[in-house]
């Protein structure tokens, strides 16, 4: 189970939103060009692509802020684009996600891009454009100026390194001073062999070929690049070295020692991107007080996630929600919810692909006809919430006499059960209301019901969704157990 489970739910039904991420480094656009390939050139010993399909995606620390964008956080982006139509389709990409590009500089040569042609899902050629110049000074001390201002406003800092330029050693030790002033958490992505660029960093991250070039020893030879890798840790005061292994996980150097999160097992489909993913996850976490192991299980999980598909496509947070929240895994006290976290619950769950199943009830001394509903309930269904009346509600229905158990405590009961995802309770005679929120896809009754007599049908069947009588098991209810209880005092 991940560590602070609960809290790390927390952050990502909202908790993110009140956090501020500044990402620096080398911006650029994705492009793929997808098509079908069923014959060769007669021009030249070539494959010839008939087109289908075009679609952009943030590139660099561009796909960084996408990241963060996804996982909720407010996030603003610095670094070097040009003044031409790639950085206009990249502007959009940004915009639509709601990344801030304050911080964005407009110098005088070419937004980076990547064209990739792919074809039957295999990449037949890649076409860049870059310049193989470098900034002009002016430009350079422009992106510096912003981007330790904006370091001032922010949670936390990440430096998106892709060797284009936009980080100077000049850049990183700025930026990282003043995050230290301010006791912020600043990580660095590393494209460079010498880790003495992002000294007094938080987290630098690199991947086990960065690292065996930082260190000069073969990644074959694990034990003895680790141990050189933390070395260097200590050498250039990085309070954590975070290497990402593709299959073999992740793993994390610091003074404490070291932690190993082994890899999620998922197919992998494509791993681009997949280190943006990482270092975007791991410094929302930090940003959000998470402990280091927490951050990189997140981490971990999450690009677990982006490897299943293709291209570069940042992580969402109701992806990493649906994985995190199967009845197993939580808490009951994570699965009693009011109806704002219901709302942003459910929401994950529907974009995420779940079927919501709702049913209610008082649920009072729970016994087998109970359990039954329930097992039925997740027959229909990949999460099932369950409206509990109030104990005003039960009185309210059932006399002064009940419940016997109290709403406090019968919700944690349901809670604890497997078949439930989430309780709510609701103060009202019916669950009318709460219908209108919830808008399961099946809405579950048990009894001598017909569909058009159960409460909140027709909203239910008017947005496509189904109802499901269910029979009850006879012999067995509240009343006759209460019945029992008195005839044997």
């Amino acid at each position: 189970m991940l560590p602070e489970l609960h809290a790390v739910l927390g952050l990502l039904e909202g908790g993110f939103g009140q956090l501020k991420v500044l990402v620096v480094g080398d911006v650029m656009l994705d492009r793929y060009i997808l098509g079908e390939v069923d014959r060769i050139s007669p021009e030249a010993p070539v494959p010839v692509l008939r087109h289908v399909q075009r679609y952009d995606r943030a590139g660099g620390a561009a796909n960084v802020a996408m990241n963060l964008a996804g996982l909720g956080c407010q996030t603003v982006l610095a670094g070097f684009w040009g003044d031409d139509a790639e950085r206009r389709d990249l502007a959009g990409l940004l915009e639509a996600k709601q990344v801030d590009t304050v911080g964005m500089v407009t110098s005088s040569l070419a937004t980076v891009s990547k064209t990739r042609i792919v074809g039957r899902r295999q990449q037949l050629l890649r076409l860049d454009i870059e310049s193989q110049d470098q900034p002009s000074e002016v430009d350079r001390q422009r992106l510096i100026e912003s981007s330790v201002a904006l370091t001032e406003k922010v949670h936390a800092v990440v430096l998106s390194d892709y060797a284009k330029g936009a980080l100077t050693r000049e850049l990183c030790e700025a930026v990282i001073r003043k995050a230290r002033e301010r006791g912020i958490p600043v990580l660095a992505d590393p494209k460079t062999p010498d880790l003495s660029k992002y000294s007094g960093a938080t987290m630098v991250c690199p991947n086990l070929g960065e690292l065996s070039t930082a260190t000069g020893i073969h990644a074959r030879e694990m034990d003895a690049m680790l141990s050189a890798g933390e070395l260097q840790r200590q050498e250039h005061e990085l309070k954590y070295l975070c290497v990402t292994m593709s299959e073999r996980g992740i793993r994390v150097l610091s003074e404490d020692g070291v932690y190993h999160s082994p890899a999620r097992a998922r197919e992998v489909f494509d791993v681009s991107g997949a280190g943006d993913t990482v270092i975007a996850t791991l410094a929302a976490s930090l940003a959000g007080g998470l402990k280091v192991e927490t951050a990189i299980e997140l981490a971990n999980l999450a690009a677990g996630i982006v490897v299943g598909k293709m291209g570069t496509v940042p992580i969402e947070a109701h992806e990493l929600v649906s994985q995190l929240t199967p009845s197993s895994k939580l808490r009951f006290d994570e699965k009693i919810l009011d109806r704002d976290g219901l709302s942003r619950r459910i929401a994950e769950w529907r974009a995420a692909g779940e079927t919501i199943v709702f049913t209610n009830g008082c649920f009072d001394l729970l016994h087998v006809g109970h359990v039954t509903l329930l097992e039925d309930c997740r027959s229909f269904g990949s999460k099932v919430v369950l409206g509990l009346n109030t104990d005003a509600s039960v009185q309210r229905l059932k006399g002064p006499t009940r419940p016997v158990v109290s709403e406090r405590e019968r919700a944690r009961v349901m809670a604890a059960l497997a078949a439930v995802d989430a309780v709510v309770l609701f103060d009202e005679d019916t669950p009318i209301e709460l219908i209108r929120v919830i808008r399961p896809d099946v809405l579950v009754k048990g009894g001598d019901y017909h569909v058009e007599t159960v409460v909140g049908h027709e909203i239910v069947m008017e947005a496509g969704g189904r109802v499901e009588i269910v029979p009850t098991v006879q012999g067995f209810s509240t009343t006759n157990i209460v019945k029992k209880l008195k005839g044997s005092e």
